[in-house]
């Protein structure tokens, strides 16, 4: 299984956008309750380039599998050093190493980028994605209980931190 991952194009739009509409419909990875049209995840893809924001997909076989990005944590000029990241993995292929190799390319795309702290905001029942983080040097900075609320129950989110410059 040979896997490449590359910049987002305007091609693999169609394809982020079924992976972010399984998750919306399915999980509490997004806390969204109605699925994304095409033109909702069109302008989310310009507005990324706009920003000089990366998107990236992993591919095989030529066909996307999943996609990682990051943009900003919060909208104050004092946060401008910090990102929040998120990747999703098409539900056929979890559990393949995708997801790794989505992470390592985007912690140093951030590097490359001279941010200094990536943050993850993670479902607090998703132990696996929690425990995935931890792998990658991030450590758990937060528990909000109950600020979500999807699939009728509560959630808790989690935030983890990595810091990418010493």
């Amino acid at each position: 299984m040979e896997i490449v991952v590359r910049p987002a194009e305007l091609k693999d739009v169609s394809c982020i956008l079924e992976i972010i509409n399984y998750e919306i419909l399915n999980t509490t990875v997004v806390y969204d309750y109605q699925t994304r049209t095409y033109e909702q995840q069109l302008n989310w893809f310009r507005q990324k380039q706009r920003d000089n924001q990366p998107i990236i997909v992993a591919e095989m076989n030529g066909d996307v599998i999943g996609f990682g990005t990051y943009g900003s944590f919060r909208p104050r000029e004092a946060y401008k050093f910090s990102i929040e990241h998120s990747i999703y993995i098409n539900a056929k292929y979890r559990g393949t190493g995708v997801g790794k190799i989505l992470m390592r390319k985007l912690i140093g795309l951030a590097k490359q980028q001279g941010y200094h702290t990536m943050i993850a905001g993670v479902d607090g029942s998703n132990k696996g994605s929690v425990e995935f983080h931890k792998k990658f040097g991030f450590t758990e900075v937060g528990h909000i209980k109950e600020v979500g609320y999807k699939f009728d129950k509560w959630l808790d989110l989690v935030f983890l931190q990595l810091i990418l410059t010493e």
